[in-house]
C-alpha cells in the first residue's frame, strides 16, 4: 500500500511539474508582484508560478511532521480515555 501511495504522489508531482513547464514556456510576459507597499522586480509569469509551486511544496513538506506528531498525540490520548472508563 505504501508503494502505491508513493507512486501516486510521484505521478501527481510529475504532472504539476509538466504543467508548470508548459505554462512557463507559453507565458513569458514579465509581471511584478505587489504586496502592501512592497513590489518585486519584473519576472516572467511562468517563473513566478514555478517559485510559488515550489514554495507551497516546501511548506507542505515542512508541516507534515507536525500533523504526524499531532495525530500520534491524539491517538495516545484516546487510548488512555478508553482505559479509564467507569462501568
Amino acid at each position: 500500500m505504501k508503494t502505491l501511495a508513493n507512486l501516486l504522489t510521484i505521478v501527481i508531482l510529475a504532472g504539476w511539474v509538466v504543467a508548470i513547464a508548459i505554462i512557463s514556456v507559453q507565458n513569458a510576459t514579465p509581471v511584478s508582484l505587489r504586496f502592501l507597499t512592497f513590489q518585486s522586480i519584473q519576472l516572467p509569469a511562468g517563473l513566478v508560478l514555478a517559485f510559488s509551486a515550489a514554495l507551497g511544496m516546501l511548506a507542505m513538506a515542512s508541516t507534515q511532521p507536525l500533523w504526524i506528531a499531532g495525530s500520534r498525540r491524539n491517538s495516545l490520548k484516546s487510548d488512555d480515555d478508553e482505559f479509564f472508563v467507569d462501568e
